[in-house]
């Protein structure tokens, strides 16, 4: 696999003599960031396991798999796929709106504990005054206890919904495409600028992603159902991976810090046990007693997830990310609905299986 054939010859070359080093790099807690590119390294560098990723290649096609992406200590270890494509990470855009909160409270853009009410928040059928004492810190975990019908919802979300006025907020939590949606509002009236133009200017432009066009890959989504749109992105697997190494690094790019240390330990903190089996934060799905996705990980460990298997993993102890994907276009989905959980969870721990016999 040629993994620097978009690059110069003499740029591949340089990047691979830094990987080289990696390994002394890495034990001296020396942080790696990509440039403009990402730096790769082949298997007898890294000391990933060139059979056992073989495997997992054999297993990601086998479910469909795009494409997918394993990152370590800074350096793409391995790569399956089109991990240059923009596609529709789905949900997977609650996590990069969560980042895009947190600098905006860094910047004392945004209060958490401000009220729906406050912020003059209502919709088509209007909301009780029970409702709109719900605060954005509800919104961000889940438990606003805002029942509206909202745009972007799968049929399942839908069935789920619990009926207005059933629980008050803070109390319970459910997978509200409500709260996220007015988020993305409430960030725009807050910040007078929409989610998009956050994304590109504070996330895009500082991380470098190599891919992203915001004309291109951006889009509003609204439906009949509430006054507030979906904000629909599409990324690569290697731009996902830069949000990813971020996360790894406290918020922290190079010599930047892009957003607090306190946002990532408060943002990826469980405040819910969810039915899924894992923790929720603020729009971060987070492990429970060190389980992710089926694998026992040695430390705390949190992830992006989007329908159709969009998926990214962050393992900041083990300076690991890992972006999965698949391209639920129309067409796709009139043959597949994408990886179903369980061979997703097979594919991880195949993955897994091929890291460093010291791997840490």
């Amino acid at each position: 696999m040629n993994y620097f054939r978009r690059m110069h010859p003499l740029l591949s070359i340089g990047f691979l003599a830094i990987s080289m080093w990696v390994p002394l790099l890495a034990s001296a807690n020396a942080a790696i960031f990509p440039e403009r590119h990402w730096c790769a390294a082949e298997p007898e560098v890294s000391h990933w396991s060139a059979e056992a990723l073989k495997q997992a290649d054999d297993v990601a096609r086998s479910m469909g798999t795009d494409a997918y992406l394993v990152v370590h200590h800074g350096i793409i270890v391995h790569q399956f796929g089109q991990i240059s494509k923009p596609m529709n990470v789905y949900s997977a855009r609650k996590s990069v709106l969560s980042v895009l909160y947190g600098i905006a409270v860094d910047r004392q853009a945004v209060n958490l504990n401000t009220t729906l009410a406050e912020l003059g928040i209502d919709d088509k059928s209007k909301l009780t005054d029970t409702e709109r004492a719900a605060t954005l810190s509800q919104l961000l975990q889940a438990r606003s206890g805002v029942y509206h019908p909202a745009a972007y919802e799968t049929a399942e979300m839908k069935e789920m919904r619990p009926l207005r006025g059933s629980h008050v907020a803070g109390s319970f939590w459910y997978y509200n495409n409500w709260d996220f949606n007015v988020l993305g509002a409430i960030y725009q009236k807050l910040t007078h600028r929409d989610v998009f133009t956050a994304l590109n200017d504070d996330l895009a432009q500082p991380l470098q992603f190599e891919d992203f066009d915001k004309a291109r890959d951006t889009e509003f989504v609204f439906e009949d159902a509430s006054q507030y749109p979906a904000y629909v992105m599409q990324l690569s697997a290697r731009d996902m991976a830069r949000l990813g190494l971020l996360m790894v690094h406290e918020g922290k790019w190079r010599d930047r810090q892009i957003v607090s240390r306190q946002w990532v330990t408060e943002s990826t903190s469980s405040y819910s046990n969810t039915s899924s089996g894992a923790g929720y934060g603020y729009l971060w799905w987070v492990e429970l007693n060190g389980w992710h996705f089926g694998q026992k990980f040695p430390g705390p460990v949190f992830s992006a997830r989007g329908n159709y298997g969009q998926y990214l993993i962050v393992d900041p102890q083990r300076d690991l990310i890992i972006v999965h994907r698949f391209n639920a276009s129309l067409m796709s989905r009139l043959f597949s609905k994408g990886p179903t959980n369980g061979q997703f969870n097979v594919l991880l721990k195949q993955i897994l299986a091929s890291a460093p016999k010291d791997f840490r």
